[in-house]
């Protein structure tokens, strides 16, 4: 496996331009929390008489990619997933339509990554290896 800076490195290839690296500032955590949602939105996996949210099963191998990277990866988006949830069950507290708006916001968002990777000239990272998809956010937390 990859050390966490050779995927940082290799993420970062494709992110040089400015512009394309303020879209990605904003599109990527909001792309993993409309994919959370949308996730948090499918019906609850039944085993007998309990009922789980799919985030928790999915969460599970995410949380092992980013332990095998480093705690701090692990911790930093443990909590930033928290984070996620917590905006979803407020929604989902008053109402709001969750999946609709993680679809939306899921599709505006990857339509402006596509416009940075245009205005990059260099195609997503994900296109060599969809774990890119998991260093993405690790990647953005960690520019100034």
């Amino acid at each position: 496996m990859k050390s966490l800076q050779q995927w940082l490195d290799a993420y970062g290839e494709s992110h040089q331009n400015k512009m394309n690296r303020k879209i990605h500032k904003v599109a990527v955590p909001g792309i993993y929390l409309s994919i959370v949602g949308i996730i948090w939105s499918l019906p609850a996996l039944s085993l007998g008489e309990v009922q789980i949210n799919w985030v928790w099963p999915v969460m599970i191998p995410v949380m092992m990619f980013y332990a095998c990277l480093s705690k701090q990866v692990l911790v930093q988006m443990l909590v930033f997933t928290l984070a996620c949830l917590a905006i979803i069950s407020f929604l989902a507290l008053y109402s709001a339509p969750v999946f609709s708006l993680s679809v939306g916001l899921f599709i505006a968002l990857w339509v402006m990554q596509f416009l940075g990777h245009h205005i990059e000239g260099k195609k997503p990272s994900f296109f060599d290896d969809i774990q890119f998809l998991l260093i993405g956010p690790i990647w953005v937390f960690r520019q100034k």
